[in-house]
């Protein structure tokens, strides 16, 4: 290469091409300090960053400090001024749709599973939980599941200690069950441990704020509305939410109108079918938006101001005033009311017309008032010809014209049954003219839980106590109230000789008994006897057989039982046998066969004619009078016994009402008497009842209240305010305890559970809880003898649980025990030698085993039918109580009843005589009204509706007509609502 010259300077610029150089440049970082948290840009890898299971650690399950700081000043404002009224709160929509959420419905525990594995692995947990702890509802199960799974990923806990704290939950459990628990826990590899987060807070010493309710907050009346709403809301999608709030207002501002467009769009769940509407549906959607919690005088009220308000204004000002009336929180009501708002306006105006002209009027009006008024009118007498309705009038007035050619040859009598139906005809009755309603919304959903009066008033002694976790309320016993001047107990050697055989071994009868003797051994009139459980009830109804004996007997004492049939109905299969056994024996003498009628046992047709009584359960007399075939035997029947009538409030009560409503139709057919005893616990309407009954008030109608009783009752009612499940169980548990140790070595306790499993383990808890208390010695009698009987006992018995309880005084009694251990624990216990006996329901329907004190261990049992757990039945709580007390021994009985804070009035007031008896009939209209028309006792309109006069739901609608949907003076108007039973009716009719 040649040189070029120009020394240094010349090499490097020679340098500068070669590769060495020029490589260098691509290669070298620079290595000059940077930020580190500073982007570079550079893509880099997370490997060995993240861990996958700590996804989601850092939600806030807590409350805001925000939030803590309001709770603090709302509690020094309450410290200030205690006597201060609650402010009441607004929600808004954000909370509340959070509230709603389906990711914040966390009823069955706080854990939820996210994989199929860990699904499977906590089903089997539960199971295994179940087990456990015997048949109890699933949000106990879930809870402790929650809580055992927290001791199980404890790591600070060693295995032996968690065995413990899991002991303290399920009892002592074998080593294998806890083995399978850890097997399981270790399974479940999603758990975390936060959802404690606020349950915390609530430990350490905030018992108000539960996991199960949330948090009860109260600001500062002035405090803005800017800053409150700040907390409620999630800042990240606050954009969105607003966006999703106008177009609400906006689909809010579409008219009432029917446009075809109208039915495609995406919300057209909302659009209202206008032959739905009747005088008084506003009513009743108001009420079901506010879940029948409204007074319906109140609700009666608010429906006629926002009817007022939808006629008038324009969409935006409407709104603004729902608002106000209806509360933030009915919006959904508020968008379906101003989607619709022409056609409720409308269609309400034309249903409450008093009569065609003013109806006629009104829809000329419609029509001059554009056409989406007159679309809404189309619809509306669209809806009215069908197809389907024409087929259905064409079929009735076929029907009609083959009843006109049948009765022509009938005489004059039946031309003013024709004359009805013809009046039917022209009046509108099958043309569609009638308002349909819808009868589920008519009809009561809490069933024979309905609570009707408002308030309980208790006796004079009541009070109330208030413990950690529990109220406790405590009504007195009432005295027994002397014998009045010309009171008299009626002696058996003074009654007729022919009736003294049904009475053998007694010596006179009782004060209840004594009072009702001369009406019902002597006259024929209807009874209704009120009495406590106790009181000797069916010592009336046998009076009232004999009183049927002595009319067909002859001159030398024989009786032609040919004559007469006698039903008496009983509310279980179990009272039914029951009531067999017991007439059978009693009436023996008499030549009298008693047989039982149930869906357990059938009779034949000779079987019936040789039966003088039949005693069956209401449904299945409810079937037998509805064939018209079997009539030549029911015609024969002369007295009707119906026991525990007060199950008109329960929902078998439609089957009652159509019972009594059929026989006394029959009467007043066929002008052959049949007698109605009507036989019930006390109740506060006992007058309704008797006007069902057609009893004479002055000689038929027999009320005794509650110091009726043979042995006056104590009452204890414990209603538990702790929210969470599993915490309310075990509380139960303590309290039962405790109950049982008040009378321990004094009386005998009975305790009612309401699951067979559920027998040993209240048994064993109370046992064990004795003996960790060292009280276990209070349970057995001193003497040695009683022990040796226990003892000797116990190796007679099958079943390893009494086995286990026997000894220590303790024994279980249920359906699922071999017949021979039932007899050894029925002895036992009547003898006094076990002084705990836990027990199903079974026991105080079957055998008669009373004790001092009844305790009835939670209301919640399961329903098969229903397939969930509801309250129990009003019979069976007053049967259970009924066993409280022995007349031979006790001054007074005591019984105590473990429920839920919510049930507490409806239990007090089911027992104090406060809980008005109400129908139930509606629920079961359309079934009993098809049934009639099927026998042909309801041929045409009309006759069903009176048909409807003879049920005691037309009794209490006429008492009380806002219950039933129905405005307060419509009395004034309608005074045999004749107007609401063709509405009733229609259903089948048009």
């Amino acid at each position: 290469m040649a040189h070029l010259g120009g020394g240094a300077e010349a090499h490097a610029r020679f340098k500068q091409y070669e590769y060495r150089a020029n490589s260098s440049l691509v290669l070298t970082t620079d290595s000059r300090p940077r930020d580190t948290h500073e982007p570079t840009g550079e893509p880099e890898s997370l490997w060995g960053k993240i861990d996958p299971r700590s996804f989601g650690d850092r939600v806030y399950k807590g409350r805001p400090p925000e939030l803590d700081e309001k709770l603090k000043k709302s509690k020094k404002k309450k410290e200030r001024d205690p006597l201060a009224e609650p402010v009441p709160v607004r929600q808004s929509k954000r909370r509340r749709l959070r509230e709603e959420s389906v990711l914040t419905v966390t009823e069955e525990g706080v854990y939820q599973p996210k994989t199929k594995e860990t699904r499977a692995a906590y089903e089997a947990m539960l199971s295994l939980i179940q087990q456990q702890l015997g048949g109890q509802p699933l949000n106990i199960v879930s809870g402790a599941a929650d809580e055992i799974l927290a001791v199980l990923k404890n790591e600070g806990i060693k295995n032996p200690d968690k065995k413990k704290e899991i002991e303290k939950l399920l009892n002592p459990i074998p080593s294998q069950v806890f083995d399978q628990l850890v097997s399981i826990g270790k399974l479940i590899t999603d758990y975390q441990d936060g959802g404690d987060g606020a349950g915390g807070v609530a430990a350490n010493g905030d018992e108000g704020l539960d996991d199960d309710v949330g948090v009860a907050v109260e600001f500062e009346e002035n405090e803005d509305e800017e800053e409150e709403s700040d907390l409620d809301m999630v800042q990240e999608d606050e954009e969105d939410d607003d966006d999703g709030v106008e177009n609400g207002s906006g689909a809010m501002q579409m008219g009432g109108g029917i446009d075809d467009d109208d039915m495609h769009e995406a919300n057209e769940g909302m659009n209202l079918n206008v032959q739905d509407i009747d005088a008084y549906w506003l009513q009743r959607k108001i009420s079901q938006a506010y879940d029948q919690q409204i007074d319906p005088q109140q609700c009666q009220k608010l429906a006629e101001e926002v009817l007022k308000i939808l006629a008038e204004g324009d969409d935006r000002e409407v709104e603004t005033k729902l608002l106000v009336h209806l509360q933030f929180d009915k919006f959904s009501l508020i968008k379906y009311l101003l989607r619709n708002r022409l056609k409720v306006v409308w269609c309400t105006r034309l249903a409450r017309a008093e009569d065609q002209e003013e109806r006629k009027k009104i829809e000329e009006e419609m029509m001059s008032l554009g056409p989406d008024l007159a679309a809404i009118l189309e619809q509306l007498h669209a809806t009215r010809a069908t197809a389907k309705e024409r087929q259905k009038n064409l079929e009735k007035s076929i029907r009609e014209e083959a009843r006109r050619l049948k009765d022509e040859s009938g005489g004059d009598g039946d031309r003013e049954r024709r004359g009805y139906a013809d009046r039917d005809a022209e009046g509108g009755w099958l043309k569609g003219q009638r308002q349909l309603l819808d009868l589920d919304s008519l009809a009561f959903e809490q069933g024979g839980l309905l609570m009707a009066n408002k308030k309980c008033d208790l006796p004079v002694g009541s009070y109330r106590h208030h413990s950690k976790g529990y109220e406790e309320v405590h009504v007195p016993a009432l005295k027994a109230k002397p014998l009045e001047s010309n009171e008299r107990l009626v002696k058996i050697s003074e009654m007729p000789d022919w009736a003294q055989p049904a009475f053998k071994g007694m010596q006179q009868l009782n004060r209840v008994q004594s009072k009702v003797y001369e009406t019902a051994l002597f006259s024929a009139d209807n009874i209704l006897l009120c009495a406590p459980t106790g009181a000797g009830k069916t010592n009336v109804a046998v009076l009232t057989i004999l009183q049927q004996l002595a009319l067909n007997m002859d001159a030398d004492g024989s009786i032609n039982h040919g004559n007469y049939k006698i039903v008496y109905v009983a509310p279980m299969k179990a009272l039914v046998a029951e009531v067999v056994g017991n007439l059978s024996h009693r009436l023996e003498a008499y030549g009298v066969t008693v047989r039982e009628l149930s869906g357990d046992q059938t009779l034949t047709r000779q079987q019936i004619d040789e039966t003088q009584i039949i005693v069956t359960t209401p449904e299945k007399w409810d079937i037998i009078t509805r064939k018209s075939g079997d009539r030549t035997y029911t015609q024969l029947v002369k007295l009707l016994i119906i026991d525990e009538i007060h199950l008109l409030h329960d929902n078998r009560g439609p089957v009652l009402e159509s019972i009594v409503a059929r026989t006394v139709r029959q009467i007043e057919t066929t002008k052959e008497h049949i007698r109605l005893v009507g036989l019930s616990a006390t109740l506060p309407n006992f007058e309704d009842v008797a006007l069902f009954l057609r009893v004479n008030f002055e000689k038929g109608l027999f009320h005794f209240d509650n110091s009726y009783r043979p042995v006056p009752l104590s009452q204890q009612y414990i209603g538990i305010t702790v929210k969470k499940p599993l915490q309310r169980f075990q509380l139960m548990n303590d309290i039962c305890y405790e109950k049982v140790m008040a009378v321990a070595g004094k009386h005998q306790v009975l305790i009612f559970v309401h699951s067979r499993k559920e027998t040993a383990k209240t048994a064993r808890a109370v046992r064990d809880t004795a003996l960790a208390n060292d009280t276990l010695s209070r349970f057995l009698k001193e003497d040695a003898a009683s022990r040796e009987i226990l003892q000797s006992h116990t190796d007679m018995v099958k079943s390893n649980d009494l086995k286990d309880l026997l000894p220590y005084g303790f024994a279980i009694h249920h359906a699922g025990l071999a017949r021979t251990d039932r007899q050894i624990v029925e002895e036992l216990f009547g003898d006094g030698h076990v002084q705990v006996l836990v027990s199903t329901a079974t026991l105080a329907w079957g055998v008669n085993l009373p004790a001092h004190t009844v305790i009835i261990k939670g209301t919640q049992i399961y329903s098969p039918e229903k397939g969930a757990w509801t309250e129990l039945s009003p019979l069976d709580v007053m049967q259970m109580l009924g066993r409280a007390g022995r007349p031979q021994y006790d001054s007074y009985g005591e019984g105590i009843i473990i429920t839920g804070h919510s049930e507490l009035q409806y239990y007090l007031s089911l027992m104090n005589q406060q809980l008005p008896i109400e129908s139930q009939f509606i629920s079961k209209l359309a079934d009993q009204l098809n049934a009639e028309i099927v026998l042909g006792t309801v041929q045409n309109a009309r006759e069903a509706c009176n048909w409807i006069g003879y049920t005691y739901l037309y009794i209490r609608m006429l008492r009380n007509p806002t219950l039933y949907g129905l405005p307060a003076d419509v009395l004034s108007r309608d005074l045999t609502l004749e107007e609401r039973r063709a509405d009733l009716v229609s259903l089948p009719f048009f």
